[in-house]
């Protein structure tokens, strides 16, 4: 009975709600249907604020944190990268170019410059309505907390919780806890691959590393300060030396995308439904825009402004695909085609990375995915904080009953993975996103302000 009960709510949140009548037919899921018009109002409304404050949102990272127990600004960045950056970067781009061929990777860039503008608003929101945090130091805050100040000034009263609230943070803790399944299955399919590991011991060394950084009151951070920059800047530069080792291929790899992009091809052999939705799907399941997740990180930042915080966020989005989902395209689609065929996911990508690196890329892609993996898991972590302490109050056991349960979760996903409990992450970060939706609209007007006022004055230091 609960299983049918979460497929059924993944079919109307991830299924296809509706189709539109071009060629073979243009899905068109309940929650793209919701994230992509929003990533488009707030782009419009922002006046293509990621395009036109690009250099302000290099310059945002410059914030220094004043207490012990914040984060800077640039932390928060590494926090929501390292959630960011996973699975989706690698395996899932992969997806999307076999399943919608180069043109893909256009429409994921697209919606990656409209979730940007989405994750501005978000962040600088979590920023307005950001609490201290008495446990860990610091900041707290996120969507429960300005769903919950919402609900209270149009209830006009005082209240001990929010609905929407309560449901967004079991939405969270939900998904997050499913993920963590998802995260170790990853990592052990990937290590057994490359080196023949046992899934048991890939398991354990997994949860036991895990236990001894989230256990501790702040390492989390720390870890992740080192972690997430080392793996994406790795990962960036592996890729830079195969574009330049394969530079005279690389005019005919961009001509193939804007080709298939926009090919009369693909619409003419009904195709281009699967060009643009899997592009679209891929950068919004990659960067998170919409759901609730990151604004957990940027509440947490010491910053007096809160359009500094949310410039740093909407780079995040970049950072996650145009730049590292982008990287994984390029390694995909600079491989002769002949080379892939028949092959999907892990597979195909190590049998890519041996293409151009031997054995050494087969090894390399597996750490990569580990290090992926594992910063998403610190991340989720982190982002819990705040949701647990909006249900259960500010009590030490509470955080440790949720880390115990993700690191169950971790452990089991390891050994055996429950197709149930990925659908079970997918409902509960699709939730989510409705939930954050649902008070996003009418609080955005706080975040447009703010921001109308910091470019106001920038006008006048100039």
């Amino acid at each position: 009975m609960l299983i049918a009960v979460i497929e059924a709510i993944y079919r109307f949140l991830w299924g296809d709600l509706f189709t539109i009548p071009l060629g073979n037919g243009i899905g068109i899921p309940l929650l793209v249907l919701l994230l992509i018009p929003t990533g488009i109002y707030f782009t419009i409304r922002t006046k293509f604020l990621p395009i036109r404050l690009f250099p302000d949102m290099i310059r945002a990272l410059n914030g220094k944190k004043q207490e012990t127990g914040g984060l800077s600004p640039i932390q928060t960045l590494f926090v929501s990268t390292a959630t960011r950056v996973g699975m989706g970067n690698l395996v899932g781009v992969v997806a999307a170019i076999s399943a919608g061929g180069a043109g893909a990777v256009f429409w994921m860039w697209i919606s990656a410059i409209f979730g940007s503008s989405t994750a501005f608003v978000e962040a600088a929101l979590a920023q307005l309505y950001k609490e201290k945090d008495p446990l860990y130091g610091g900041y707290r805050g996120g969507p429960s907390y300005y769903i919950h100040s919402y609900a209270e000034r149009v209830r006009k009263k005082k209240l001990k919780r929010s609905v929407v609230a309560v449901m967004f943070a079991l939405s969270g803790l939900i998904c997050w806890g499913g993920i963590s399944q998802v995260i170790s299955n990853s990592v052990v399919s990937a290590f057994k691959n490359a080196f023949g590991i046992s899934p048991l011991v890939t398991t354990v060394v997994l949860v036991v590393v895990s236990a001894v950084i989230v256990m501790r009151k702040n390492a989390t951070v720390r870890a992740l300060d080192v972690i997430v920059p080392v793996m994406a800047g790795c990962y960036f530069v592996i890729t830079l030396f195969i574009i330049v080792t394969h530079l005279n291929s690389v005019p005919a790899v961009f001509t193939r995308i804007f080709e298939e992009a926009f090919g009369i091809r693909q619409i003419a052999a009904g195709g281009f439904g699967a060009v643009l939705m899997n592009g679209v799907k891929r950068g919004l399941f990659s960067n998170e825009a919409g759901s609730g997740s990151a604004p957990c990180a940027a509440a947490a930042a010491e910053e007096n402004d809160p359009v500094k915080v949310g410039l740093v966020q909407a780079l995040g989005v970049f950072i996650d695909t145009i730049v590292i989902c982008s990287c994984t395209a390029m390694i995909m689609l600079l491989v002769p085609e002949d080379l892939t065929t028949g092959l999907a996911g892990m597979d195909l990508l190590q049998k890519v990375m041996s293409y151009y690196m031997g054995n050494f890329g087969v090894v390399f892609i597996a750490i990569t995915l580990a290090l992926f993996s594992f910063s998403t898991f610190l991340g989720i972590l982190f982002y819990a904080r705040s949701n647990v302490a909006y249900l259960f109050g500010d009590r030490w056991c509470y955080q440790t009953i949720y880390k115990i349960f993700a690191l169950i979760m971790l452990f089991v996903g390891g050994l055996q993975a429950y197709t149930v409990v990925w659908d079970l992450g997918d409902v509960g970060v699709g939730l989510m996103t409705v939930f954050n939706l649902m008070v996003l609209f009418p609080l955005s007007g706080e975040a447009l302000r703010a921001l109308k006022t910091y470019e106001e004055k920038k006008k006048m230091n100039q």
